[in-house]
């Protein structure tokens, strides 16, 4: 069975949305290393406004994929060490 358009984009807004308010950049502002979790950061809040503007066009398959690209820039993020997550979360693949 195929999953639900909607019910998929809804909850990929969420994930998005959660994986950015739980995560801590480790590094330093002021290094390299600081910079770019600041771009990762940048870059996944872009593509949640993207999301939610194509979502309001009623533009669901971008809304989804503006969401699953802002998601993948953080939990790379996360594997390469950028952000600091909560143990007990699952929004990410550490």
């Amino acid at each position: 069975m195929a999953a639900d358009l909607r019910e998929k984009t809804d909850r990929y807004e969420r994930m998005l949305a959660d994986a950015l308010a739980a995560a801590e950049p480790r590094p330093p502002a002021e290094t390299p290393l600081g910079d770019a979790a600041a771009d990762v950061v940048e870059m996944a809040t872009s593509y949640l406004e993207d999301g939610r503007h194509f979502r309001a066009e009623g533009d669901l398959v971008n809304a989804l994929a503006s969401y699953s690209y802002g998601y993948g820039w953080l939990d790379a993020g996360v594997r390469m060490g950028l952000f600091a997550v909560p143990e007990e979360t699952e929004l990410f693949t550490t």
